[in-house]
């Protein structure tokens, strides 16, 4: 780049590393197995596209330049890029990771990582000493701030100290704040990685993943992970995130002044038992976001009174939807038990409090007072019906 801008700047991918010739403004989609060569021995520096191709790599460059990084590796999807990070150890390493995890990445973990001899520390890294934990088979610390689905968070930069400390690694999943709040490289992580498919692609319409990374021999290893296994984001895949990125600030910025609006409403429900949102002054996490994170995000949990309650709530919504995922434009409501987190062993979702009345939403960019009044007519329909 030729210039230092502003991160809503760079969203709109003003990025003179990687240019098609005839310089369009919306990057190419180049829909290519392969490249020809004009003589032996040289290149384009594209030659398959299963290891690299301009429109991955115009991708993982404006990524990079948003986490203030050196390389983005871009996947397709955000289990393959974290399986990746995964590939970098070997039998009889350790990993301490967090207790509050996308139910996905403790399934990796618990049913393909130690089936190959590598063994898990579960630490609830937002308020136990992580260090403690550390043996001298420890290669590296994993979690997420906020937290999926509890909104937990961690002192990245306290962490990062302890880390650097032993020599060992601090892998740290952004997806939910996105680059354009939080960039954990800043803070001391040495891995960054992005579930593409929410923020940064923003319109629930794609699957992707990214694993970010300033350090040159991590970057190779990586790239020469995602080559061997295949499991690069398609150039379909990496136009539709490209295009998504260019809206990621305004995005953001609407999204979470809607989330604090709701949050504050479902904190003064009668029938909401509890609220968790790094944005409200009560969150146990909110000096540190304050500190770390240039916003709150878009993410909220909540308590219902009743699983019965719940389940109404879920069965009559109109204005926004009952579904997996999160990120995009449009509001979701998950339940995370017996959706993103329904393979959960019982004593951790025991742990981190995860029960039958618990709802988490990803606030989209309608109306703040739509969404209000959607839960008031939810909410009158499930108090109708169960209390």
């Amino acid at each position: 780049m030729k210039f230092d801008v502003q991160i809503e700047t760079k969203c709109q991918g003003i990025n003179w590393d990687v240019q098609d010739q005839y310089h369009a403004i919306s990057f190419p989609i180049y829909q290519t197995a392969t490249f020809s060569r004009s003589k032996l021995g040289e290149t384009t520096g594209f030659d398959y596209t299963r290891q690299s191709n301009p429109t991955r790599s115009q991708l993982e460059s404006i990524v990079a330049g948003l986490e203030n990084a050196k390389s983005a590796v871009a996947f397709s999807s955000g289990m393959s890029a974290i399986t990746a990070v995964m590939n970098l150890f070997n039998p009889g390493d350790h990993i301490i990771v967090d207790a509050d995890l996308y139910g996905g990445s403790v399934r990796l973990f618990n049913d393909v990582c130690k089936r190959y001899g590598m063994t898990f520390s579960t630490v609830d890294c937002s308020t136990e000493n992580v260090e403690e934990y550390i043996t001298e088979n420890t290669r590296a610390v994993y979690l997420e701030t906020p937290t999926n689905p509890m909104m937990h968070v961690t002192d990245i930069a306290k962490l990062a100290e302890i880390t650097k400390s032993h020599n060992i690694l601090l892998i740290i999943d952004n997806t939910f704040l996105s680059p354009y709040f939080q960039n954990p490289l800043d803070l001391g992580a040495d891995i960054v990685v992005h579930s593409g498919t929410k923020f940064l692609g923003g319109h629930h319409d794609t699957i992707g993943g990214f694993v970010i990374v300033n350090d040159a021999e991590l970057d190779e290893k990586i790239r020469t992970i995602l080559k061997t296994t295949g499991a690069g984001m398609a150039p379909f895949d990496s136009w539709l995130i490209l295009r998504g990125i260019r809206t990621l600030a305004v995005r953001m910025d609407r999204a979470e002044s809607n989330a604090l609006k709701i949050a504050e409403y479902l904190s003064n429900s009668p029938y909401v038992t509890k609220v968790i949102y790094p944005g409200l002054k009560s969150h146990e996490g909110y000096e540190i976001m304050k500190k770390q994170a240039r916003g709150f995000g878009a993410m909220i949990s909540f308590e219902v009174v009743s699983k019965e309650f719940a389940v109404e709530v879920l069965n009559n919504l109109e204005l926004f939807y009952f579904a997996e995922s999160l990120g995009g434009t449009e509001t979701l409501l998950t339940y995370p038990i017996t959706q993103t987190h329904a393979e959960l062993p019982k004593e951790l979702l025991e742990r981190n409090n995860i029960t039958d009345r618990l709802l988490r939403l990803s606030v989209g960019i309608e109306h703040s007072t739509d969404l209000i009044n959607e839960f008031e007519r939810v909410f009158a329909i499930a108090a109708k019906n169960t209390l």
